[in-house]
C-alpha cells in the first residue's frame, strides 16, 4: 500500500478508498441509530401505567378488542374488528402489546374482506390496495365504494 500522496506545501490528501470507508461508516452508523430510535425513544411513564383489562381469554392467549364497528353503508352491511392476542402468562407489560400482532377482520355482506397492516399502522385491502387508510371503518367504506353494486367473492377453498 503506497502512502497518501502529498500536495504542495506537505498536506496530505486522504485516498479514494479512505474517503469512501468513512462515508460508508458514517451511514452505517446513522442507519443503525435511526433504526434504534423508536425502542430507546419508550416513554417511560409509560412502564407505570396499567395493562388494559383482557377480554374474554381463551386457552391460548388473551384477547383485547382494539376496534370495532358495525353499520350499513350506502346498502352494504359493513363489521369489522381488530383483536390483540397476548401470549397466555405473558407480563402484563407495554412491551407485549406493541409485539402482539393484530388480528383484523372486515366483512361486507357476511362475506370476508382481505386487509393488511402497514407499517406505518394504516390499512389496505384487497379490494382498494394501491391506497391506505388510517383506520379499519375508513378501509371498509372504501372498499364498498369501490364494489359498486358487485359482491365479494367468496373466499377459496384450500386445498391440500
Amino acid at each position: 500500500m503506497s502512502p497518501t500522496p502529498a500536495k504542495s506545501g506537505g498536506i496530505r490528501i486522504p485516498s479514494r478508498r479512505t474517503v469512501l470507508r468513512g462515508a460508508f461508516t458514517a451511514a452505517v452508523v446513522t442507519g443503525t441509530a435511526g433504526a434504534l430510535l423508536p425502542l430507546l425513544d419508550r416513554d417511560p411513564a409509560a412502564a407505570d401505567r396499567p395493562a388494559p383489562a383482557p377480554g374474554p381469554g381463551s386457552g391460548s392467549g388473551s384477547r383485547a378488542t382494539t376496534e370495532e364497528f358495525a353499520e350499513m353503508y350506502r346498502g352494504r352491511e359493513i363489521r369489522g374488528t381488530t383483536t390483540v392476542v397476548v401470549p397466555a402468562g405473558a407480563p402484563a407489560d407495554d412491551r407485549v402489546a406493541v409485539a402482539a400482532e393484530p388480528v383484523t377482520e372486515i366483512r361486507i355482506d357476511g362475506r370476508p374482506l382481505h386487509v393488511m397492516r402497514r407499517a406505518d399502522g394504516t390499512y389496505l385491502s384487497d379490494v382498494r390496495h394501491y391506497e391506505s387508510y388510517p383506520t379499519l371503518l375508513e378501509t371498509a367504506r372504501a372498499a364498498v365504494d369501490e364494489l359498486g353494486t358487485a359482491r365479494l367473492a367468496p373466499p377459496a377453498a384450500h386445498h391440500m
